[in-house]
This record gives structure tokens, sequence and C-alpha cells, in this order.
């Protein structure tokens, strides 16, 4: 009785509630330990200015509630049912994580949730988060302290009613006493804030900074004097998210200014690889500056029977080659391998042959070195380069996709080859969500589409579904294509694309930098 007492009592015990700064937008400054927690949650309660890209370490059974607000516009939910639901969830047993922009004790309302949980007796941590006054500052190139012009800095909300008979912001000793000013939420409020400043003393003169989105590929930063701001803001539409940062700091910006000098900044780039092979072309891009617009165009799956593998890695022996053409096939290759109770031992007998030097990296990742690397980095390549090595009587085995080019196969038994092809995954066309497609490259105003694979084009076209080619060239406008390579070149020219930018070796970082260079060269933004 007594150890059924304790697990009845365990049952009934709370969960625990984790307040996570998500930082200023960039998902990358996120603490280690909010991502480690994000990774373990069960329910995830997020505000509008936490990084949605945050999302994809959340568990995927997990419960998401969208709870944003934003100025102007009717709240998701009331800071009341947003307390509720934290302590619903909690009492329920679940580990909750509420992911809330920037630092959730800088004007994030963070205190009044745990006064909230306290009151209920639910067990909670909070994990600080990179605030938006110092990430804005430090993206614009603006360092908010400086031993030469102040040593100290003020945080102030800029959201306070105007119109209010008694402020609760001291601006007679805020406007001389203190160095640097960032106010948060403060565009709709800018000229009353500017005119409080200079009414206390504040020299006109002044410099300010204010920027948007700041941190993100979306950032915009504008600059004036406390004199003319609100006009500088009003001219170039500067709408909310936004801080503003008063103090002679802000003349520092002309010297230091790093971010926006990426050479992709403020592109928009779409990325149609597969959402498990996207992420090394991403990364990449965005360390130049560019906002990557993910839309994978292929699932992978694994074929519908491994019966097939499973015999010929049962007689590997018997091969002279094991040829790889994707890091795909070599993934499923290998997880397949390791499966059955295999591993790299296994693959003494024959000979490694690689498409390219992405590939051969793979391989390299799961302890095997390619023995042949062609110079051409094509499937004729690589056929060339086997060829040279004579193929008359030698048994090759080509682990692919269950539908893929027949280049290589061919070529190879017309030099005398028995070729094997097994099917180790297939391609699968995710669902198309063309309206969403459509709106996307309308209101992004993206710069360049990007193409790795004459697959990623046809489906790509699929899901667009364009009536027509002048519907098609309509659509892509000011667009530019970029595509890894010939084959894949050919495949888009055929389907009325007009290729821009095609590195000359076939690699995903030769086509980063072949779009860095493209722009480089004085191409404007679609923007």
């Amino acid at each position: 009785m007594a150890t059924e007492r304790k697990k009845s009592a365990r049952s009934f015990a709370p969960g625990k509630v984790y307040l996570i700064g998500a930082g200023p937008g960039d998902p990358s400054l996120i603490t280690v330990k909010g991502r480690a927690l994000l990774e373990k949650a069960e329910v995830v309660v997020y505000d509008y200015l936490a990084s949605k890209k945050l999302l994809a370490y959340v568990p995927k059974d997990a419960e998401l509630i969208y709870a944003g607000k934003m100025g102007g516009v009717k709240h998701t939910h009331t800071q009341a049912e947003i307390n509720r639901m934290l302590v619903e969830h909690a009492m329920a047993g679940k580990t909750v994580v509420r992911l809330k922009g920037g630092d959730p004790f800088i004007f994030g309302r963070g205190g009044e949730e745990i006064e909230e949980l306290v009151e209920a007796g639910v067990p909670f941590e909070v994990v600080p988060g990179v605030t938006s006054a110092t990430a804005a500052a430090t993206y614009a190139g603006v360092p908010i302290t400086h031993r030469q012009y102040t040593s100290s800095v003020a945080f102030v909300t800029g959201h306070e009613d105007p119109t209010k008979a008694d402020s609760n912001i001291a601006w007679d000793k805020l406007a001389t006493g203190i160095g640097t000013l960032v106010f948060y939420m403060g565009i709709k409020n800018l000229p009353h804030i500017t005119q409080r400043l200079m009414e206390h003393g504040r020299d006109p003169q002044t410099p300010v900074l204010v920027v948007r989105w700041a941190s993100t590929p979306e950032q915009r930063s504008v600059v004036g004097t406390l004199a003319d701001i609100a006009e500088v803001v009003r001219e170039a539409n500067i709408k909310p998210p936004a801080l503003v940062v008063v103090g002679e700091v802000v003349s520092l910006r002309e010297k230091i200014n790093w971010f926006e000098k990426k050479p992709l900044f403020g592109r928009r780039i779409l990325i149609t690889r597969t959402r498990e092979q996207a992420s090394d072309l991403v990364a990449r891009l965005e360390d130049l500056g560019a906002d990557c617009l993910e839309w994978p165009t292929i699932s992978l799956a694994p074929p519908d029977s491994w019966a097939e593998l499973d015999r010929e890695l049962d007689r590997l022996g018997s091969y002279h080659w094991l040829v790889f053409t994707s890091i795909n096939a070599i993934r499923f290759f290998f997880a397949r391998l390791f499966e059955k109770g295999m591993d790299a031992r296994d693959l003494k007998g024959p000979r490694i042959a690689t498409v390219g030097a992405t590939t051969a990296e793979e391989l390299r990742a799961h302890g095997v070195k390619a023995d042949l690397l062609p110079e051409e980095f094509t499937g004729e390549g690589l056929a060339a380069s086997l060829i040279a090595h004579g193929m008359a009587g030698k048994s090759i085995l080509i682990p692919r996709a269950l539908k893929a080019r027949e280049v290589l196969p061919e070529e190879l038994e017309a030099a005398g080859a028995a070729v094997q092809v097994v099917p180790v995954y297939r391609n699968v066309r995710p669902e198309a969500k063309t309206d969403e497609l459509r709106r996307e490259l309308a209101e992004r105003q993206v710069d360049v589409i990007t193409f790795t694979s004459s697959s990623t084009v046809t489906n790509f076209l699929h899901m667009l579904n364009a009536a027509d080619q002048e519907e098609l060239h309509r659509l892509l406008a000011g667009v530019r294509v970029a595509v890894i390579g010939p084959i894949t070149a050919r495949t888009a020219e055929k389907a009325g694309l007009s290729i821009n930018i095609q590195p000359e070796t076939f690699t995903i970082p030769d086509l980063v930098e072949s779009i860095r260079a493209f722009f480089a060269a004085g191409t404007p933004s679609a923007a």
C-alpha cells in the first residue's frame, strides 16, 4: 500500500516551467542552456519576437502555443491567459518552456509570470537571454558604453502613455544624467520621447540610432539627431519592432558598423534543397548575411523494401568497386549497414569511388576514405575516371536513389563492367503549398532561387504550378536562378528558366561563393 501511495503522489506532482530568453532575433544567439531545454520541452509557449527557427529544436510531439503580442494589434492571448496556461500545463505534469524575445526580465513581463507560478506552487527556472538593447546597438555597429564617451547606460520603456498626468520616467534626471539611453518599443512615441529629452536639457544635436529587427537579415538602421530622428524614421517607414539608441556613442557607427556590411546582407535567397541537406547551404549563406527562406522540394524516404540491398551487403566482398553518387546514398546505405550489425570493416573488399568532394567528406564522416574522386564532379566525370582504371570484367555496386540518371551505369556497362544498381532511398515530392509559395515570392521579394539537382527544379516548378511560360516569368520576375552544375542547368533551361549563377566546380561552397561574387559585382537588390 505504501508503494501505491508513493506512485499516486508522484503522478500528481507538477511539472516545471522554464522562462527562456530567446535573444534578439538571430536564433544562433540563444544560450546553450536555453537550446538544451527546448530539446526536452513538452509544451512551448512562444512570443512574436522569438525566432520561429528555434522551434526546430523542439520535439515533434511537443505542443506549440503562439502567444504573440504586437503593438496596435489585438493580442493572441491576454497576459492573464498566458499565466493561466503556464500554470495549467505545469500542473498537468508537463515540462513547459516559456520562450520570450530578448531577456525575460527586461521589459518581458517575466517577473509577473514568475509571481503567478510561485502563487500556484509551480517549480520554475529562468534562463537569461541576450537583451535586444545590447544586440541592436552591437549589430548596428554602436558600443552602448565607451570610456571616451560614456560609462553609463539606461534601458527605458518607450511604451508609456504620453498623455499620463504623472510619468514613471524621471525625464529631468534621465535627459542629462545618463550617457546612453536605449528605448524599447519607442517608435510610436518617438516624437514625444525626443521632445521630452530636449525639453529637459539634452542637446538637440545628440546622435540617435533606430534599429528594426536587430540581428536578423531584415535589420534596418537609420541615424539622425534628437531634433530630426522622428522625421527620418517616418520617411524611412521604420515600423516596430525597433529600438532607439540615444547618445554620442552612435557617432562610432560609421567606423565600426560590421553586420550590415556583410556581402549578402539584405539578400533573400530561397533554398529548394531537402530539409536534411539544407543546413550547410543555409549556414554558409547566412554567415554572409543572407536571409534564407527554406522551401524543400524533396523529401527522402527509405525504399519500399531493403531486400535487394541486404542481398548485396551479404556479398560485398565480390564487388570490385562500390560507387556513391550522393551524400543521401551514403547516409541511407550506412544506416542499413549498421542496422544489419555490420560496419565500415565490412567494406574492406571493394574499392570505393564518390562523385565529388562533398560526397567524399560524407564518406569520411562514416570512417571511410574514398579511393577515387573524379576531376569533374558529375556522373559523366565519375564514369570517365572509373573507365580510366579499366572496367572490363569488373563488378560494380551503385547504391543510389530509386530514380536517377542512367548515364553512369550505362557508360560503365558499355566499358565492359557488370553493374548492379540498388535503391537505398526514394525522392518523395512534399505536399505542395502553391499559394504560400507564390506569396513568399511576391511578398519577400526573393533575390535568388538555388537549385542543387534536377529534381529540385522539376519539383519546384510543380509546386509553383504556373499555367504557362508567361505566368512563370511573371512569378519569377527579378529573381535570379543559381544552379550547382551543368546537369541542373540543362534541366532548368529546358523548363524555361534563365541561369544567372553557376560555379565552375560543382560543390555547395563554390555555389555560395558564386552567389557572393555575383552580387559583389554590383547587382542591385530585388528589394
